[in-house]
C-alpha cells in the first residue's frame, strides 16, 4: 500500500491562517486564495509585478506500507512556454538550502524575500524541497508536513494582458 500524500496551500495572516489540503490547482493571482480563478484576479502588467505568493507543502496524512518519504523535488514544465516578461521564482535549492518561514502577514504580492530563485524546469538530480530544514530530511510518521515551497509569478510592463500558457508543477518524492 501506498502512501497518502497530498499538496496543502496555506493563505492568511499567521494568527488566523487557513490550510487548503490537497489543492486542485495552483493558480496564481492579485488576492492571497487556493484555487482561485484568474480571470477573477488578474495580476497587473507593469515593471517588476508579481503575483501573489503561493505557500505549498507536502502533507503526509499516511505511510502506508512505507516507512520513510524523502527526496523531495517540484520544478515546473511550461508547456507551450513563458508569455513575454513572464515567469517564476521559488525558494527550491539543491544546495544552500534553508527552509522558508511562513510570514507574520501572510503571503505578499510584491518581491518575495522567500522566492528569490528561478523555478526549475526540469526535474533536478537531488532534492530541492526539504524535510525539517534540511534537504536530507526524511518523513517517518503522520501526519508530517514539508518545509514550505514558495511560490510567485512574475511579470513585467511588456507581459500582454490576457491568460498566460498552461504549465504544470510536479511534485516528486521517494517512498520506501
Amino acid at each position: 500500500m501506498s502512501a497518502t500524500v497530498v499538496i496543502n496551500e496555506t493563505n492568511g495572516p499567521d494568527a488566523t491562517k487557513i490550510e487548503t489540503s490537497d489543492i486542485g490547482n495552483v493558480n496564481f493571482g492579485s488576492v492571497d486564495s487556493a484555487e482561485l480563478v484568474p480571470g477573477s484576479y488578474p495580476i497587473t502588467a507593469m515593471a517588476d509585478g508579481h503575483s501573489f505568493e503561493k505557500w505549498l507543502r507536502f502533507y503526509v496524512a499516511a505511510l502506508g506500507g512505507s516507512t520513510t518519504i524523502d527526496n523531495l523535488k517540484a520544478w515546473i514544465d511550461v508547456g507551450s512556454g513563458w508569455k513575454t516578461g513572464e515567469g517564476m521564482s521559488a525558494n527550491l535549492k539543491t544546495s544552500g538550502y534553508s527552509a522558508a518561514s511562513y510570514p507574520t502577514a501572510g503571503p505578499i504580492d510584491t518581491d518575495s524575500a522567500d522566492a528569490t530563485q528561478a523555478m526549475p524546469e526540469s526535474e533536478p538530480a537531488g532534492a530541492n524541497l526539504g524535510i525539517g530544514g534540511s534537504l536530507s530530511g526524511t518523513i517517518t510518521s503522520t501526519p508530517s508536513y514539508s518545509d514550505y515551497c514558495v511560490l510567485q509569478l512574475d511579470v513585467t510592463a511588456s507581459t500582454p494582458a490576457g491568460a498566460v500558457n498552461q504549465k504544470t508543477i510536479t511534485f516528486q518524492y521517494d517512498e520506501v
